[in-house]
């Protein structure tokens, strides 16, 4: 059935779009800003962890149940609850007095943006006829690579600013106008959608769900602050029996006919799970590497907010570059381009390595652009196939469910990374000024180790393919058409 255009969509859609920018840029913003709000707030390590792991989470947890709540009580009145709730606790996260507060404004912006980021898509979707959606679909694709560059840029600007005396706040206290522009905007032209109250959730999935990720999560970035106790590897095991459990709650609510947070008909879909598992290893290994490289820099050895966002800024460039590339090969070859942006972002971060252990007392931001360039050309060329791949043997009524899930693991491989690295990291720190080592040489030694792990999934990643089956179709719909990365 055609779907009539809606005179007003392209206004509607730059609307939507400046959404998507804030919480894109909000994402990788903070990295830039860690180590000074660290020393601001004298947070310890595990805090500075949760500052990011409590916004991924939350928003990697809430984005299917917002997604059809979306759909029950309206779109557009859940993208403006959602827009109106991330502007608020972002001033709630520029005026936190301490850590605690922040992790929790964290906490609550994951939630917010969770509730936006759905409804942009399918809002979008329902605006435009099948003739102009992979137009318009495009610009999504070039706002992730744009706001995944201005993020650390814009980060350095802000604190190197030191606007007002406010030091790392306006991070966050940015997002304010620029979310009043977009309720206000969309309020006048984002048309509304047909409600579907009769939609029900899966409240105990979700509970599932929550507890048995923070089960996993809670040792993973607490471990080496707590010295590793036996509950911690406790709750480590209990979390592994949640996901089962999950699994099994999941099957049982479709065999009753209910409403599932993650359709069984996609657990029993071997080439699904296998691609959700890859996109949850890729971006565990990716994603982290940027938070420990700002500390590295500007704890390490001195380096300015914007002088660590400007080292950095080589690595979004090749991914906006690399996804523009991808965007010409179209659906083409999909299995031999994940493996070989995994392998060329090995070979990234492996000179990376190289050059972070020929360090010493001083650092040459030059050493670092070629390396994140050709990592940031590997990640931008794996993403959109791989995603393909994960939604290629995915039914058409499972698509907008294939699609959120996917963005999911993304969101949750980056957590799982930023812990597993964390502890790395953390822990390779503390033992080397243990030892005696001068910081430069601790440092090193701890990013060093931190970057074995992302070595090691992105060879998982390569060598998964293998077990991909070759993609027959693509499921129908946008989402799969043009799947969106949350991060960048």
């Amino acid at each position: 059935m055609s779907v009539p255009a809606y005179p007003r969509r392209w206004a509607a859609l730059f609307t939507l779009l400046a959404a998507a920018f804030m919480n894109m840029v909000d994402v990788s913003i903070v990295n830039v800003a860690l180590p000074r709000l660290q020393a601001s707030l004298g947070a310890s390590s595990s805090e500075i962890e949760w500052v990011v792991a409590a916004y991924v989470l939350a928003f990697a947890l809430a984005l299917l149940p917002f997604g059809r709540l979306g759909d029950q009580i309206g779109r557009k009145r859940m993208f403006m609850t959602g827009v109106a709730g991330f502007t608020f606790f972002s001033a709630l996260c520029g005026l936190a007095p301490t850590t605690e507060v922040l992790i929790g404004a964290r906490i609550l912006q994951g939630l917010t943006g969770a509730m936006m980021m759905p409804q942009v898509l399918a809002i979008a979707q329902s605006m435009f006829p099948p003739e102009e959606r992979a137009h318009a679909f495009s610009f999504f694709g070039l706002t992730a690579g744009l706001g995944s560059v201005t993020g650390p840029l814009l980060g350095g600007l802000l604190i190197g600013g030191d606007f007002f005396g406010l030091d790392w706040r306006p991070i966050f206290l940015v997002n304010i106008p620029i979310g009043i522009a977009v309720l206000l905007a969309a309020r006048a032209i984002v048309p509304a959608t047909e409600r579907h109250p009769n939609l029900t959730n899966d409240w105990g999935g979700i509970a599932i769900a929550v507890v048995s990720i923070l089960l996993v999560i809670f040792p993973l970035i607490e471990g080496h602050t707590l010295g590793w106790p036996l509950w911690t590897f406790a709750m480590l095991a209990a979390g592994i029996i949640g996901a089962a459990l999950f699994v099994l709650y999941e099957r049982s609510r479709a065999d009753r006919g209910l409403s599932q947070l993650l359709p069984a008909s996609l657990l029993a879909n071997g080439n699904f799970v296998l691609g959700g598992g890859m996109v949850l290893i890729f971006f565990s290994g990716s994603m982290a590497v940027f938070l420990f490289l700002a500390i590295f820099l500007q704890q390490g050895f001195g380096f300015t907010p914007l002088m660590a966002g400007l080292t950095t800024m080589p690595f979004p460039v090749g991914v906006l570059v690399a996804s523009i590339l991808n965007g010409r090969i179209g659906s083409r070859w999909h299995r031999q381009r994940i493996a070989t942006g995994a392998l060329i972002l090995l070979c990234g971060m492996a000179w990376l390595r190289s050059v972070v252990q020929s360090v010493g007392d001083a650092v040459d931001h030059w050493q670092f652009l070629a390396p994140l360039l050709l990592s940031g050309l590997g990640m931008g060329t794996a993403i959109a196939p791989l995603m393909q791949t994960a939604l290629a043997s995915v039914e058409p009524r499972d698509a907008g469910s294939g699609a959120g899930s996917l963005q999911s693991f993304q969101q949750l491989g980056s957590a799982f990374g930023i812990a597993i690295a964390g502890q790395i990291f953390f822990s390779s720190l503390t033992g080397g000024f243990a030892s005696g080592a001068g910081p430069h040489p601790a440092f090193i030694g701890a990013l060093s180790a931190a970057l074995v792990y992302s070595l090691c999934s992105f060879l998982a990643v390569a060598l998964l393919v293998l077990f991909l089956k070759r993609p027959v179709r693509l499921a129908a719909g946008p989402q799969a058409a043009q799947p969106v990365p949350v991060e960048a």
